[in-house]
């Protein structure tokens, strides 16, 4: 081939040739740009270059100290991930985070997080000074004495809440479900926590004339599967024919204490839940050990509220996957993600959010909670009037007249787990078939 034809050809190949050059180019700049900003070594020194520009000439800075300004950038480091659950740890809040998994502690009693951006009641502690002064699941902290919490990390708000036993701090607080602020001034105090408890506050855990029984799980710290062994036991004794499972304004804890109670209600072998995350060994499967379910056959209604978080959404996904129990109540608070401690030198911590929570059906507990099968929702005085019931102190600080009323409030979610019980025994014996003998049927 001659002439323009041969050349038309050549120009072809050519603007061909240029065109895989220039895309193969640009891949292999694009590429060796983002090498360049997965490399820490320009980073870490233009870090270093500027900590010593600030420490040497920044105006107000005569007090500075490496120590300092390396703390705050792990602060500022942190805040970038978005996620008010990672945090440096200094030596102080490490112990106190040591303190809370093991039952004793000193402060307000008040499980706090960051929703929204806002300082958010997660759960008052049972028999706590925050708890005795009617703080609600849900409220916001706007300010901790005379500081805003608008900005405030998670591990400045705990500081701040905390303090030395018998000495006091004032909140400001807003209540969105009445669109109310008020002040309230509580007296710090060393949180002791019972982890389970029976009906009336105590450990004696009767069975009524209908063979229903009661466990309130107040948190997940160390001893909660051990006292919820004994209950069990004592339960057991009296020949209990339906069991509620109270999970209300728990606000979680120890995720092997989790698998421990929820493996108190299944075969051995069934899954319980598993972590995912970006490193392959946080993804993680728990299985069901042990004794096996030490109440086979006996029906269970786990109440849950927004209160229910962390530790005890596990153990209500559990259960509703395994459809060994009923979930009543109303929508939980929605925490599910694995927090790792690090220890780090001299005595801190790095906790950071390293996977995330999946109940046996593979269902995302974080930022979407656990949906009862029965929803059955509280008023804002109902839900005061049973937490009131729950601290006899918190009943004395009222008027006499309205003492009287909270006495003979009622606690619709409960009544609904005991009703859901004795209709449940009823249809099984008018069919014939004792309970004992069959799961819990899914309600949807």
């Amino acid at each position: 081939m001659k002439g323009p034809g041969r050349r038309k050809i050549l120009y072809g190949v050519v603007t061909a040739l240029l065109a895989v050059n220039l895309v193969v180019g640009a891949r292999m700049f694009r590429q060796a740009h983002r090498s360049a900003d997965d490399s820490p070594y320009p980073h870490l020194e233009l870090f270093s270059t500027v900590l010593e520009i600030v420490r040497r000439d920044y105006a107000d800075g005569t007090n500075l100290t490496y120590r300092a300004l390396v703390r705050g950038a792990l602060d500022g480091l942190l805040n970038t991930l978005g996620d008010p659950h990672s945090e440096f740890l200094d030596p102080d809040r490490f112990q106190d985070l040591q303190d809370d998994t093991q039952g004793e502690f000193g402060g307000l009693g008040l499980v706090v997080g960051l929703r929204e951006g806002k300082l958010t009641v997660i759960s008052p502690m049972e028999d706590s000074p925050g708890f005795k002064a009617g703080i609600l699941s849900g409220d916001r902290i706007l300010r901790i004495e005379d500081r805003s919490t608008e900005g405030m990390s998670l591990e400045e708000a705990v500081r701040q809440l905390r303090g030395p036993p018998g000495t006091s701090v004032t909140l400001t607080l807003y209540r969105p479900s009445t669109d109310h602020t008020f002040t309230l001034t509580l007296r710090r105090a060393v949180i002791q926590v019972d982890m389970v408890k029976d009906l009336n506050n105590r450990k004696d855990f009767p069975v009524s004339a209908d063979g229903i029984g009661y466990v309130r799980i107040t948190q997940f710290g160390e001893k909660a599967d051990r006292e919820l062994r004994e209950a069990l036991r004592k339960l057991k004794a009296q020949q209990v024919r339906g069991l509620i499972l109270d999970l209300r304004w728990n606000p979680g804890g120890l995720l092997e204490q989790a698998v421990a109670v929820s493996q108190e209600f299944l075969a051995p072998g069934q899954l319980v839940v598993t972590t995912r995350g970006r490193n392959p060994h946080q993804n993680q499967t728990h299985i069901a050990t042990g004794r096996g379910d030490q109440l086979p056959g006996v029906p269970m209604v786990v109440l849950v509220n927004l209160g229910t978080a962390s530790a005890a959404e596990i153990v209500a996904g559990c259960l509703q996957d395994h459809k060994r129990a009923i979930i009543l109540g109303e929508q939980t608070f929605g925490k599910g993600s694995v927090q790792s401690v690090i220890p780090l030198p001299n005595g801190a911590a790095l906790r950071l959010t390293t996977a995330k929570y999946y109940t046996p059906s593979g269902r995302l507990i974080h930022e979407r909670g656990i949906t009862p099968d029965i929803v059955v929702p509280l008023s804002e005085e109902e839900e005061r009037d049973v937490l009131l019931l729950r601290s006899p102190g918190g009943l004395e600080s009222l008027p006499p007249e309205d003492q009287e009323r909270a006495r003979k409030a009622r606690d619709p979610q409960l009544e609904r787990a005991r009703d859901l019980l004795r209709a449940l025994h009823l249809a099984l014996e008018r069919n014939g078939t004792s309970a004992a003998a069959v799961a819990v049927p899914a309600v949807q």
